[in-house]
């Protein structure tokens, strides 16, 4: 399947900001966050899969994959 890498970075965008209010964080803190624990390149590889879930599950996938690459948010 072709992703459209214009929906594919809108919805990386959505997700960095539902990261964020889920830990009280800016968006930029949440992105660093993100970025320095693998957490984008997670939701790049499994687009496929993440963007069918609602948010509150991708967010929760993220937090346990950073969580297991060194991050420490709960």
């Amino acid at each position: 399947m072709n992703v459209n890498q214009e929906d594919k970075l809108a919805y990386i965008i959505a997700v960095v900001n539902e990261f964020a209010a889920a830990f009280s964080l800016n968006s930029q803190q949440a992105y660093r966050y993100l970025n320095r624990f693998k957490g984008i390149d997670f939701v790049d590889r499994f687009y496929n899969v993440e963007h069918t879930q609602s948010f509150e599950d991708v967010v929760e996938d993220l937090a346990v994959f950073c969580r297991k690459n060194g991050g420490m948010l709960a």
